[in-house]
């Protein structure tokens, strides 16, 4: 196990670098950057998307001017040259590549553009409410989709799967976002009822408030954005933990065990359960990673959460590269390191398991 845990360790940096290849390259193919960015807000164009409304004919003014910024006629080149120079935009591509990478290796993420903070402090700052989301969620999930699959499997074909199969179908088919808009309409003051907040993670009298009432005021804020995050992991975990259910109790170690006297509790949670979570609990942290980096920026943005996901969304429209690239590097690293432990659980759950053996 310790060589094929090598083998996938080293496997980590050419997937790694392949990643920030690509979207290194095609950051230099799209439109605008932070110099333009800043060009834009001087011209009182709000960001650098207002630069390019101004028409084709601008465009081309400025391209038979020989100017290399919309919008930025009037600004003297000094100015613009300083900017790059600022931003290490003055270098070639490949070597500002190379020194990124570099720097990265060191998880020296560098410092956001427009925010005058670490990208690692800026990232340590949004992390609790994705991790609130991503943890609350994915917990909740499992408590849920375990015994409800379970009760599925053994009572398949019945009244009871058929229309539990209904409102599984139904929530795995409605996206989250809109989920979330509905839960806002109905809970959150939107044309309903005022039982729950419609922004933030905590009250503005948190830190007024006792440990017991801070627990409360938590969960009471939290509950919409996880519900709405949680409903499509749960039909999913549902279905998967039913699945496999059926698929054991059809073996013939299953039918043994019955045929020895065993009661059903005894086959069902002494011999069929750990064989069947298997796939299940070992796909924890891959579901878990799921849920934090997968859809959290619509449920951060309607319910008003400064988290990761709209951290990452600012950074694209404002081109700031350190923010853009130093999270990608990041996370790109975090999800390779939990398919590593997600092979890892499987082995612990079940230690028939040999990944050397298979590989070779």
């Amino acid at each position: 196990m310790g060589a094929y845990i090598l083998r996938r360790i080293l496997l980590i940096i050419p997937t790694l670098f392949g990643i920030m290849v690509i979207n290194f390259v095609l950051v230099q193919f799209v439109p605008g950057g932070p110099v333009e960015q800043i060009i834009a807000e001087m011209q009182g164009e709000g960001d650098v998307f207002g630069a390019f409304a101004g028409g084709a004919e601008d465009a081309t003014l400025q391209q038979s001017q020989g100017e290399g910024y919309m919008g930025a006629r009037g600004l003297p080149q000094e100015f613009i040259d300083e900017l790059e120079a600022q931003y290490g935009l003055d270098k070639p591509p490949l070597e500002r590549f190379v020194n990124m990478m570099w720097n990265y290796m060191r998880f020296d993420f560098g410092e956001s553009y427009f925010r005058s903070i670490s990208v690692t402090d800026l990232v340590l700052e949004k992390m609790p409410v994705s991790i609130s989301l991503g943890l609350w969620s994915t917990l909740i999930a499992y408590l849920i989709s375990i015994p409800l699959g379970i009760r599925k499997a053994v009572r398949d074909g019945s009244s009871f799967d058929s229309w539990t199969s209904g409102v599984i179908i139904a929530a795995y088919a409605i996206p989250g976002f809109l989920f979330a808009v509905m839960l806002v309409v109905l809970f959150a003051g939107g044309s309903y009822w005022q039982i729950f907040p419609l922004r933030g993670l905590t009250s503005d009298n948190f830190a007024d408030l006792s440990v017991f009432g801070k627990i409360v005021d938590y969960l009471w804020h939290i509950t919409l954005p996880v519900l709405a995050s949680t409903i499509a992991a749960f039909a999913t975990l549902t279905l998967l933990t039913k699945n496999s259910f059926l698929d054991e109790i059809k073996k013939h170690y299953v039918m043994t065990a019955r045929a020895k006297g065993l009661s059903e509790r005894k086959v069902l949670y002494g011999h069929v359960f750990r064989n069947a979570m298997l796939i299940v609990i070992a796909g924890f942290p891959a579901v878990f990673i799921g849920v934090f980096f997968g859809g959290s920026l619509l449920i951060e943005t309607i319910f008003s959460l400064d988290g990761l996901g709209r951290l990452g969304f600012e950074a694209a429209l404002s081109r700031d590269y350190p923010v853009m690239f130093g999270t990608l590097f990041l996370f790109g690293l975090i999800g390779l390191l939990v398919n590593i432990v997600s092979d890892l659980c499987y082995v612990l759950v079940d230690p028939r398991i040999d990944f050397e053996t298979r590989e070779g």
